[in-house]
């Protein structure tokens, strides 16, 4: 799986030089998760991922709190949430997730996107089948051994642990985020390196050359969509 992490920490690292944008995105989701249910992190566990997933990306708590007390006030501002299947060069994959409060005017940039730089939508189903929803979390300053001996100690299963560059990456199923984190917080670790329910695919392509070029111009295109939150992919950016 190290590939598959390498991917995640390379947008990561990506979007954190982007702050205005990340920060916009996140004060939607959170803003879209609180009003979907009690606006309180505590009580709602769609809106606890968002937050404690923001704080990966080091939003600031002041843009937490505003989205939050946003959805508290009553704001009939009203998001879809709508996942878009697609090809790059050479048969690649892609996945984009949005929140949006205008259908037609996403679903015209994404496929536009997708033309202007070598790629097609696909529909529904057609890519999603080879990917794999997983909860990612990582961590510094423990071993994978220690991490395992946790998560035995507290009757919690994980897909996978590994150590990848000088962190501890845990592999689990996405109904099972928050309970390896709370086991984790049990014995005192409260910072990760990165907390989310992502999309892995199950084989990885390489690209070279104008191929690769082309796939990157790409995702970047997609990317810089103002109401595209999430971007999958089965390209080995490293390979």
């Amino acid at each position: 799986m190290g590939r598959k992490w390498n991917n995640i920490k390379e947008k990561k690292a990506s979007k954190d030089t982007n702050t205005s944008r990340i920060y916009a995105r996140f004060g939607r989701e959170i803003y879209v998760a609180a009003k979907q249910g009690e606006p309180d992190p505590e009580l709602n566990q769609s809106l606890r991922f968002v937050v404690e997933r923001a704080k990966t990306y080091n939003v600031p708590k002041a843009i937490i709190d505003r989205a939050i007390e946003k959805a508290k006030g009553g704001s009939d501002e009203n998001y879809d949430e709508l996942r878009y299947e697609g090809f790059g060069p050479s048969g690649s994959m892609v996945i984009v997730d949005a929140l949006t409060n205008n259908v037609n005017r996403t679903a015209s940039e994404v496929r536009s996107t997708f033309n202007k730089n070598g790629g097609s939508l696909g529909v529904s189903g057609s890519v999603t089948y080879m990917f794999s929803p997983t909860a990612v979390i990582g961590l510094e300053g423990k071993s994978a051994d220690d991490v395992l001996e946790i998560l035995m100690n507290a009757d919690v299963d994980a897909r996978d642990i590994l150590e990848e560059d000088e962190a501890v990456i845990i592999y689990a199923e996405p109904d099972q985020f928050h309970v390896v984190q709370q086991a984790l917080k049990n014995e005192g670790i409260t910072e990760f390196s990165v907390a989310e329910i992502t999309m892995l695919p199950q084989t990885e392509v390489v690209l070279e050359g104008d191929q690769k070029a082309q796939f990157e111009k790409l995702i970047d295109a997609l990317e810089d969509l103002d109401d595209v939150q999430q971007v999958y992919h089965n390209v080995d950016l490293e390979g």
